[in-house]
């Protein structure tokens, strides 16, 4: 019995091109084994992969895509249009191209658009799929109602974390640049120190936050009522390698 993770990446793996005896050896999991779940997955219709109990081809384009969607994104019904729309700052092009990106993973067929507000540029699309992918979604702002992944959701996150720290941090985050004094020789010095910072009034959300960054072992600590900060120097500087810069 092989726990979801495992079966998530060896099928991400096969998706991408790679033969049964490469994903064998790079997993540990027989070829028969492989060889069952890809016929199983190939067989079912691939529209929506939560409608027939599937876990998502490209992982680690939904775990990115879950997290911009809890910092700044909504689903909405408006007559016979479900819509995903994330909000986006305007003066940083490289998350808006990576939100198109990884709403283009998920559903290919589907055609992204932009709308640009004072401010910043919302990446939209629409699908009736959209509840299906993203159960929390619901009325009201996230921090009023209780955000709680799914299983299935969790398997995901766990087999990657990084790309869901991504997406919270280059939505709902920042990196600055912080300085403290401090007396040394009798003569008062500055020391500049960067500092990530992932701030949501949702306490859900902020538990999901410091619950991946655990899994990648980056140590946090709480700055403020709705802060989450990442603050030690080689913890900033693994978050940086995790996650990019956000441009």
């Amino acid at each position: 019995m092989y726990d979801a993770p495992v079966r998530i990446a060896a099928l991400e793996l096969v998706a991408r091109g790679a033969s049964l005896s490469e994903v064998a050896r790079a997993t540990g999991v027989h070829r028969s084994t492989l060889r069952a779940w890809r016929d199983a997955d190939s067989a079912l219709p691939v529209e929506c992969f939560r409608c027939i109990s599937l876990h998502p081809a490209r992982g680690d384009a939904y775990s990115a895509l879950l997290g911009y969607y809890l910092g700044d994104g909504c689903v909405s019904t408006f007559r016979r249009h479900t819509t995903l729309r994330v909000s986006c700052d305007a003066t940083l092009p490289g998350i808006i191209t990576d939100v198109s990106r990884v709403v283009g993973d998920m559903h290919p067929s589907g055609g992204v658009f932009h709308v640009a507000a004072p401010g910043v540029v919302v990446v939209s699309t629409n699908w009736k799929h959209w509840p299906c992918l993203f159960p929390q979604h619901g009325p009201g702002r996230k921090h009023d109602r209780p955000i709680v992944l799914e299983d299935w959701q969790r398997d995901v996150v766990s087999a990657h974390p990084a790309d869901f720290l991504r997406g919270l941090f280059h939505s709902d985050g920042c990196r600055a640049d912080n300085w403290a004094t401090r007396m040394v020789g009798g003569e008062k010095r500055r020391y500049d120190y960067p500092r990530w910072q992932f701030t949501n009034r949702s306490d859900d959300i902020r538990a999901l936050c410091c619950w991946a960054l655990d899994l990648v072992d980056v140590p946090w600590r709480r700055s403020g009522r709705w802060v989450v900060s990442v603050s030690r120097r080689e913890a900033v500087a693994r978050l940086d390698e995790l996650i990019g810069p956000k441009t």
